[in-house]
C-alpha cells in the first residue's frame, strides 16, 4: 500500500487521502484488488478516525467487507478496539457488515456460523456467558429449527453440549437438555458429553448427564406400583369379602401371594427394578417389569380358580360372569 495513503488513515487528514489520489487515481483500486490486506479503511477503524472511515466508506464501501491477514473487517477491528461509536456509525451506513464472517467472530443471526463452523451457543458457553446462552435458548425454542442448531456440531464435531461438559458448565448442560440436546452424539474422536465429563472426573456434570435417564425410571416405579396396588386390592377383596366362600387352599394361596405384593410394594417404593442410576439399560428394566407382570398374572390364576370353586359349591347363586382381569 502507498505509505501516504497508509499515513493519512492513521492520523485520519482527510485532506491528505485527496491529494494522495490526486497523484494516483488508481491508489484505492489496487488495494481492493489484493484479497487479505490492512486497507486504509481498517486502520482508521484501529486508530478510531471516525471522520477518515467515513469517507472511506463512501469512496470504497467494498474495504468494509475484506479482510486482513488476521481474518478481520473493519468491523471486527473497531469492536475489538472499544472504538463503539464507530462500531455503530459502520452498521448504519450498512446493517450486513455484522454477518462479515470473520475469524471467531460472533454471528449475528442464530443460524450463522463462524469459519470454524460455531453457532452463537458454541460462542456463549465458550464465554461463560449463561445470560446470553438463556436469551438464545429462548429464541430458539420459538422456531421450527431449534433442534438442529442445539445439536449443530463445529469443525472438531462437537455440539453445545460438548462443549459445556468441557468448560465445566452444569447450568448450562441443564439447559441445553432441557432443549432437547443429543447427549448420545459424538465427536471426531467417538466421545460424548459424558465421556468428556468423565475424563475430566467432573462429578456434578457427570450426574445431570446420568440423570437424564431418571424420569424414565420414575414413570416405570410409578406404573410398576399402580399396577401392584390394583392386584393387591383385587386380592384383598377376594379374601375378606368372600371369607365364607373360599376354600381354605384357595385362600391361603392368596394369603401367600397378598404376602408378595405387599412387600413388593414397599420395596419398589424405596428402590425401583434396576436401581435410581440404571441409565439406559432397558432390557434390565424390562426383565424387572416381566417378573412383575408374571407375579399378577399368577395372582389372577389363583382368583379366577377361587371363583370357579364358589361357583361349583353355590350352583344355586347367579354364576359369577367376570374373573379379575
Amino acid at each position: 500500500m502507498d505509505e501516504n495513503l497508509r499515513k493519512a488513515a492513521r492520523t485520519g487528514k482527510v485532506n491528505e487521502l485527496y491529494r494522495v489520489i490526486l497523484r494516483n487515481g488508481n491508489v484505492l483500486r489496487r488495494v481492493d484488488e489484493v484479497e487479505f490486506i490492512d486497507t486504509p479503511l481498517h486502520i482508521a477503524a484501529e486508530e478510531g478516525c471516525i471522520e477518515f472511515a467515513m469517507e472511506m466508506m463512501n469512496l470504497k464501501p467494498s474495504f468494509s467487507r475484506k479482510l486482513n491477514h488476521q481474518g478481520l473487517s473493519p468491523l471486527h477491528i473497531a469492536v475489538r478496539k472499544g472504538h463503539k461509536e464507530m462500531a455503530l456509525r459502520f452498521l448504519e451506513i450498512d446493517k450486513q457488515l455484522i454477518r462479515v464472517r470473520g475469524k471467531k467472530a460472533s454471528p449475528d443471526c442464530i443460524q450463522d456460523v463462524t469459519i470454524e463452523n460455531r453457532t452463537a451457543l458454541h460462542i456463549a458457553i465458550q464465554n461463560n456467558r449463561l445470560d446470553v446462552l438463556q436469551l438464545l435458548i429462548r429464541t430458539l425454542k420459538r422456531k421450527d429449527y431449534y433442534w438442529e442448531v442445539v445439536n449443530w456440531k463445529d469443525k472438531d464435531g462437537s455440539t453445545a453440549l460438548h462443549i459445556a461438559a468441557t468448560h465445566d458448565q452444569p447450568q448450562m448442560l441443564k439447559l441445553l437438555l432441557d432443549c432437547k440436546a443429543d447427549k448420545h452424539a459424538t465427536n471426531q474422536v467417538g466421545w460424548t458429553a459424558l465421556v468428556i465429563a468423565q475424563r475430566h472426573n467432573n462429578r456434578e456434570n457427570i450426574a445431570i448427564l446420568q440423570g437424564s435417564f431418571i424420569p424414565v425410571v420414575s414413570n416405570f416405579k410409578r406404573k410398576l406400583e399402580k399396577h401392584v396396588v390394583k392386584y393387591v386390592t383385587k386380592a384383598s377383596l377376594l379374601i375378606f369379602q368372600n371369607m365364607d366362600n373360599i376354600s381354605a387352599d384357595d385362600r391361603n394361596a392368596l394369603l401367600v401371594i397378598l404376602g408378595l405384593l405387599l412387600t413388593a410394594t414397599y420395596q419398589a417404593t424405596l428402590s425401583p427394578p434396576g436401581g435410581v442410576w440404571q441409565g439406559e439399560n432397558t432390557s434390565k428394566s424390562k426383565g424387572s417389569f416381566d417378573k412383575w407382570a408374571a407375579l399378577m398374572t399368577l395372582v389372577e390364576a389363583v382368583a379366577c380358580t377361587a371363583t370357579e370353586n364358589q361357583q361349583q359349591q353355590a350352583d344355586q347363586r347367579p354364576a359369577a360372569t367376570n374373573c379379575i382381569s
